[in-house]
């Protein structure tokens, strides 16, 4: 997968991907953590570089909901969105709406060519809403 993307196979990054795709829609901190329990000695600056590196080689893809911290996930190349608990912040996959990719045709594309369209769905997910009292 690295070689693919013309990076070099280092421990950080294998770690750093392992971390991505066991912990989907992770931040800094929690991809930080399990890779520190694997590599004790990496720093925080080569978690930050090693996601920069995936993210631009498209290994890994990074979101950020509205009032979020940066988030990351393996799942890449099918331009699914995300349903966002308002409550707890959790994050889920959506498939794309409808149609194929981009499953929404903007009204006035400006002269762009559009190729992805980023969608966010917001609630409340089934834990907070059963939580709250009537």
């Amino acid at each position: 997968m690295l070689r693919g993307a013309a990076l070099r196979v280092t421990r950080p990054r294998l770690a750093v991907l392992d971390a991505v795709h066991e912990h989907p829609h992770a931040d800094t901190d929690t991809v930080y953590g399990a890779v520190r329990a694997t590599l004790p000695d990496v720093s925080r600056q080569a978690v930050y570089d090693v996601l920069h590196a995936l993210t631009s080689a498209g290994l890994v893809r990074r979101i950020q909901p509205s009032g979020s911290v940066s988030r990351y996930e393996s799942r890449i190349g099918d331009n699914h969105h995300h349903v966002v608990c308002r409550a707890c912040g959790t994050i889920a996959d959506v498939e794309c709406a409808v149609g194929e990719a981009p499953c929404l045709t903007p009204s006035e594309a400006h002269g762009f060519v559009v190729d992805e369209a980023e969608v966010i769905y917001w609630g409340v997910c089934e834990n907070c809403s059963t939580s709250v009292s009537p």
